[in-house]
């Protein structure tokens, strides 16, 4: 069984930042709150599994790639235009 993929909150605050979505768009996009968002891009709390699922599933339909921490540090990327 494959690890599920974990967001960091800098990852999300990148993947807006590449997007240029607003909390708002991010979470309209995802169906959460926008406070959901806010409050896990700032730390002050960690999201339920399906909330998780919920955010990289939108953030990767709006186009980025998440990239897995590994000795270089987590990150995110645009995927390549088809």
């Amino acid at each position: 069984m494959p690890h599920a993929k974990i967001l960091l909150p800098a990852q999300c605050r990148g993947a807006r930042g590449l997007l240029k979505w607003s909390q708002g768009e991010l979470a309209d996009r995802a169906g959460v709150s926008r406070s959901t968002v806010k409050d896990f891009e700032t730390e002050r709390h960690a999201l339920h599994h399906s909330t998780e699922r919920l955010l990289i599933e939108a953030l990767e339909a709006g186009g980025v790639t998440l990239i897995a921490a590994d000795e270089a540090g987590a990150g995110v990327r645009l995927k390549a235009a088809s």
